[in-house]
């Protein structure tokens, strides 16, 4: 038997496969994840890969595209997110099949439950969907009855995203680990759905997929938990003249400074849950510099000192 490899969780950005701003067409989606299968099979020589992906622009084109046609009614969230979980999972397995052909690679369906009570429901910040200007955002508030925030120099929709309480196929997505497998799961952050008296119900929001691969990574006691995203790295004061990042750093500094709660807010956060609770190592980077990223040499490197 061959030694086993450390696990490393990947959170895999919905804008690393599909960057703000480009057009959202299937064929632009797949030089991105060309990229990303790139990035991804340089990890597996040394690590155990369990990927989790974002769906943000995707969920939200699906959103758009599912709200143009009124003679059915409109698809909530839950469903539009496990539609995106098939859609994202099938280009990132098929591209990653191709560049790693002896490695078994599989997409699991995953659905995550959250509280019906979380305080998320009634304060939207997860962006989702393609950027407006302001105009065109206020149309579709008036006509749709959507939310709009600020996305830097852009316009997005945004909508819940409450806190993941358990991942309900944890056991299958182990077992596949246990076997060798490449796992692409918790797509999107997971399928949001809420306990009932007669099971589980899905529920309009969209979880956010850091948190999402955080609580997996402690789930599945992984050695490492990487967030690759369109950013090269956290910055403090992101945005201000003063903004300048942060290399090496510890949680308990982290928690001593304040991010977007729509984009890297969520990501410092999983990343200091993750270290504070399994002591591995974390980090926050640019698709293209994985390796470096766990290295210490770019991005973000997160340690407990």
């Amino acid at each position: 038997m061959t030694e086993r490899k450390p696990t490393l969780v990947v959170a895999l950005g919905g804008n690393a496969l599909l960057k703000r701003g480009q057009p959202l067409e299937a064929s632009v989606q797949r030089e991105n994840i060309a990229l990303a299968a790139r990035t991804i099979a340089q990890l597996t020589h040394q690590w155990q890969v369990v990927l989790v992906h974002g769906n943000g622009p995707q969920v939200g084109l699906l959103a758009l595209q599912n709200s143009a046609f009124d003679k059915v009614a409109p698809y909530p969230l839950d469903i539009l997110g496990a539609e995106s979980q098939g859609m994202i999972g099938y280009m990132l397995q098929q591209t990653l099949k191709n560049v790693l052909p002896d490695q078994e690679i599989s997409v699991l369906l995953t659905q995550v439950e959250v509280s019906a009570s979380d305080p998320a429901f009634s304060n939207p910040t997860k962006y989702i969907g393609p950027v407006y200007d302001r105009a065109q955002a206020e149309i579709l508030a008036a006509e749709k009855g959507w939310v709009f925030r600020q996305d830097g120099e852009w316009t997005r929709r945004v909508v819940p995203s409450p806190q993941p309480q358990r991942i309900l196929e944890s056991d299958a997505i182990s077992a596949l680990i246990q076997r060798g497998h490449l796992v692409i799961c918790n797509g999107g952050g997971g399928v949001p759905v809420v306990e009932k008296g007669d099971g589980y119900h899905g529920i309009e929001a969209v979880i956010d997929k850091d948190l999402s691969a955080a609580l997996l990574a402690r789930q599945i006691e992984a050695d490492a938990l990487l967030i690759l995203t369109d950013a090269d790295g956290v910055y403090l004061n992101w945005g201000q003249p003063d903004q300048r990042p942060l290399a090496q750093v510890t949680p308990a500094e982290l928690k001593t400074m304040t991010f977007d709660a729509g984009s890297m807010g969520p990501k410092v956060a999983a990343c200091c849950q993750f270290v504070e609770q399994c002591h591995g190592v974390a980090g926050i980077g640019a698709l293209e510099d994985g390796l470096a990223i766990l290295a210490g040499d770019k991005g973000t490197r997160i340690s407990a000192h």
